[in-house]
């Protein structure tokens, strides 16, 4: 019956991804076919959950061809992984339950962004095997991942992830969690009080795991880029694990150093795209589930429908329903679904690139004509950069048609993107001016 199981095998793998199935089909071991059930073991919990929410049925059904016995599919974890032994250090501390993990240095970890409760389909399934391999350690070729997509696709989960995992399966693991930026700002306040020194021994010699986020907020930064390249040179000689996060390919990152655009380029690149159908409908049940929520599977289909953007939209309209339903003593039906996601976009559908120049001109008491010409004064570049920032965020276009919209490349685009971001958080007026703006766009005041 093992040679079945290797033949079941051998069928399943011309029909998946071959990194589908070396991740999950390949390592499952044969262990038993009585009475119609056949007994499976998978390397460890994450196996055994994706093998069941995904390849049961096609395990099931290729079997049943090969062997004319229809069966059900039980799958069991590896003895040796049951009973593997916990690793302590010499100076233990537990951990409060139900608290986000605290990683040796940087940003917290949300206690939601783990592997068990990250939606898996067609859209992220590289990028969820990749980051597993790597979390779990099965990969000593590959110890650098880039994940790309764009704003609420499950960049930051995936990364979290990592770093939840090797947290509690290695507690002696140092793991970073920073953005580009807060790599940024200690780096500059290491040079001010004199301790460039320390801040270089901290990353170069004291980290296991750097997970950095946003790398693409390092455009046109020179000094930090030098320092970031010698310290992923140094953590990757040590065969340390890193792992980034961009809405933007390497290659598309204006402003880099070559050293540190080709240590990009040299991770495994994993894209994330927007959920189909099927993914989204699955992403709501599980929130749903998770927070308590009854919703029929009318109103998940509805909203599954309606929203496609990304992950964050989805959150939204799920949050949208059962507070109005909450706050208004109604029940969660298709209408008051529909109302919820009216609101969110209804406004987004009408803003256009054109919408948001006439905007931004009048606010800023300059024409169309200006912000779009190539002069470089500030009273137009200024306008010219929040216009940019905003058509990025309320509009599909890509940065290629939004450069062009404004007369610029789209290196120059990205650019203007950072630099607004970079203001709304380091400038008291471009805050100011962004926030006006934002909210006659979300009101519908334009």
């Amino acid at each position: 019956m093992e040679t079945v199981w290797k033949n079941v095998q051998s069928v399943i793998k011309k029909s998946v991804p071959g990194h589908s199935f070396r991740m999950w089909i390949g390592p499952l071991e044969f262990q038993s076919f009585q009475g119609g059930r056949l007994q499976v073991n998978s390397p460890n919990f994450f196996s055994r959950k994706r093998i069941l929410d995904q390849y049961a049925a096609l395990i099931e059904k290729e079997f049943e061809k090969i062997t004319g016995e229809k069966c059900r599919l039980s799958v069991d974890i590896s003895a040796n992984q049951k009973k593997k032994p916990l690793s302590i250090s010499s100076n233990p501390q537990m951990t409060l339950p139900n608290l986000n993990f605290q990683p040796r240095c940087g940003r917290l970890l949300s206690k939601n962004y783990t592997f068990d409760q990250f939606v898996v389909g067609n859209n992220n399934d590289l990028a969820y095997s990749a980051a597993l391999s790597l979390a779990s350690m099965k990969s000593s070729q590959q110890n650098s991942l880039f994940f790309l997509g764009k704003t609420g696709m499950g960049k930051s989960h995936l990364s979290q992830a990592i770093g939840h995992h090797l947290l509690s399966e290695h507690v002696t693991e140092k793991v970073y969690y920073i953005t580009a930026e807060d790599f940024t700002n200690e780096m500059v306040n290491a040079f001010k009080n004199n301790s460039i020194n320390q801040f270089k021994t901290k990353y170069r010699n004291g980290c296991d795991v750097l997970l950095l986020e946003d790398v693409h907020y390092l455009s046109g930064k020179k000094r930090t880029q030098e320092e970031l390249s010698l310290t992923l040179e140094s953590l990757h000689e040590a065969d340390k694990k890193i792992i980034f996060s961009s809405c933007y390919l390497p290659s598309n990152i204006p402003g880099l150093n070559d050293k540190l655009r080709s240590r990009f380029s040299y991770s495994l690149i994993s894209s994330i795209e927007p959920p189909d159908f099927r993914t989204r409908v699955r992403i709501l049940k599980k929130k749903s589930i998770r927070n308590h929520m009854m919703i029929s599977d009318d109103v998940i289909n509805f909203l599954a429908g309606a929203l496609t953007e990304n992950v964050r939209q989805l959150e939204s309209g799920l949050i949208g329903v059962t507070a109005r339903a909450s706050l208004l003593g109604k029940k969660i039906d298709l209408d008051l679904a529909e109302n919820v996601v009216k609101d969110i976009v209804r406004i987004q559908k009408r803003i256009t690139i054109d919408i948001i120049k006439k905007l931004v001109c009048k606010e800023f008491n300059v024409s169309v004509n200006d912000i779009v010409s190539r002069s470089r004064k500030r009273c137009y570049t200024r306008p010219r950069q929040i216009a940019m920032y905003l058509s990025r965020k309320y509009t599909d276009a890509p940065l290629q048609l939004i450069g062009k919209s404004y007369n610029r490349y789209h290196a120059t685009t990205l650019h203007s993107i950072n630099c607004v971001e970079r203001g709304i958080k380091d400038n008291t007026i471009i805050k100011k001016q962004v926030e006006i703006l934002t909210g006659k766009l979300d009101a519908g005041k334009f």
